[in-house]
């Protein structure tokens, strides 16, 4: 056993610290390093996770993200090296604990009739749609098809949310045409542009230069951190703060939620940005496809409107509806903690529980949150089903209070002022930077005197 030991390769941390670096990726996984450097351009999740955590232990991350088989292919990318001063925390041994107890009870594989009930439901609501503006000649129906039509936006985006983690049809194959429908066709929306973004966003929770949901200059800073004018590792380009992001900023506790209300059209335009961009998408035809679906049907329904104002007030109210949305995405993460850097992957559990805040709320308001209320669990085990996140929740509070970390569950309301304050306070410290950049004509004449 000794002269077995003996003939292992070992390598530090630090050494594998160097290996970062697109064409030179190295990973651990419970002490063992394995080279990525090719795989991360057909690695499911997308290049961000493996770009952000390469160079470090991984075996949290890992876990949370590939609780089945994932597992055999990993002897193909081994190097022969390992770790000598591998250990694991008292926190990641519980943590490793808890997924393999929920693994062992069945959890991931229980996905519950919640799918097929939003399948459902919105197959209804695009129905009653269609009807109401084909078929009716009241104004009043109209726009309460057009309330119909953004809350209909709302489920759909939870079954392609559901659909991108975790696989709630029969095969892999139904599973990628769930994608596109509740997304592509239905919202709009690429699958593969939320699957780019949203992976990045998991692994990297609320790092400032790393989360893209948390790179919103010049419109939004959630930390005065941003207006060092950082460089975007997800982008790769200088979130430049000038002149203009400063006024903006000054000011979006105020615009917050306007420009939530047309946010969605942010959500296009980085939908056509990534499809037509040289980047390599997976599936780039299949997803265009579904765009084209969607960019058919919805101008053709609006058409059949009688006039423009009722067409203008038709999309401006399936619009708001769904900025209710977009709002909670912002209030389970704009009022968290941040920090600068690449995740450390040593301290996966820690940083979950500091970048997210749950929205508390009646099980029977399970469906209108779409699981997302529950939203440390889910970055902690992102491919648990949603109708198991309630039933687990307990026991992350208990595994937080043990190790003394934060678990933050507010009402939907104080979310809220939790994220305007914290809105409010960048705000300010951007009106009162000790070496602001130029100010511009706009600024001065709204900021004169005070």
């Amino acid at each position: 056993m000794e002269g077995e030991k003996q003939k292992k390769k070992f390598i530090t941390s630090e050494e594998l610290k160097d290996h970062n670096k697109p064409g030179d990726l190295w990973i651990s996984i419970q002490g063992k390093v394995y080279d990525v450097s090719e795989w991360v351009k057909d690695h499911p999740g997308g290049d961000a996770p493996l770009l952000n955590l390469a160079g470090r232990d991984v075996t949290d991350a890992f876990i949370a993200y590939h609780p089945g088989t994932a597992w055999k292919y990993l002897d193909k990318f081994f190097t022969g090296y390992y770790l000598n001063d591998f250990n694991v925390s008292e926190i990641s041994k519980d943590y490793r604990r808890l997924a393999s107890e929920f693994s062992k009870l069945g959890l991931f594989e229980k996905k519950g009739h919640g799918i097929m009930c939003s399948l459902t439901c919105v197959a209804i609501m695009l129905f009653i749609a269609f009807y109401g503006v084909l078929c009716c000649e009241s104004f009043w129906v109209h726009m309460g098809c057009g309330f119909l039509l953004g809350f209909l936006w709302i489920q759909s985006a939870f079954v392609g949310h559901d659909s991108g983690h975790y696989q709630v049809m029969t095969s892999p194959k139904y599973n990628r045409l769930g994608q596109v429908l509740a997304g592509n066709c239905l919202t709009g929306i690429s699958i593969a542009w939320w699957k780019w973004t949203h992976n990045a966003h998991h692994i990297a929770c609320n790092s400032l230069d790393h989360d893209p949901d948390l790179q919103h200059i010049p419109v939004f800073a959630v930390s005065s951190s941003l207006f060092h004018s950082i460089t975007s590792c997800f982008y790769g380009r200088k979130l430049k703060f000038d002149s203009l992001s400063r006024f903006l900023v000054s000011y979006q506790h105020l615009t917050f939620y306007p420009v939530m209300c047309v946010g969605r059209i942010n959500l296009f335009i980085q939908t056509f940005l990534l499809l037509f961009s040289r980047r390599n998408v997976p599936d780039r035809a299949f997803n265009i496809m579904g765009i084209l679906v969607f960019w058919t049907w919805f101008p053709l329904l609006v058409s059949f409107l009688p006039n423009w104002q009722e067409r203008i007030l038709f999309v401006l109210i399936s619009f708001v509806v769904t900025s209710v949305q977009h709002i909670q995405f912002c209030l389970n993460h704009f009022s968290a903690d941040t920090y600068l850097g690449a995740p450390s992957g040593n301290d996966w559990f820690q940083k979950q529980t500091s970048g997210t805040l749950d929205i508390a709320c009646s099980p029977w308001m399970d469906w209108f949150h779409g699981g997302l209320q529950f939203q440390l669990e889910h970055h902690l085990f992102p491919r648990l089903p949603r109708c198991q996140l309630r039933k687990i929740s307990p026991i992350v509070r208990d595994l937080c209070k043990k190790h003394n970390l934060p678990y933050r569950s507010l009402s939907f309301w104080d979310a809220n002022v939790s994220t305007i304050r914290t809105l409010r306070n960048a705000a300010l410290q951007a009106r009162d930077l000790s070496n602001p950049v130029p100010k511009n004509l706009v600024w001065e004449a709204v900021n004169t005197h005070g």
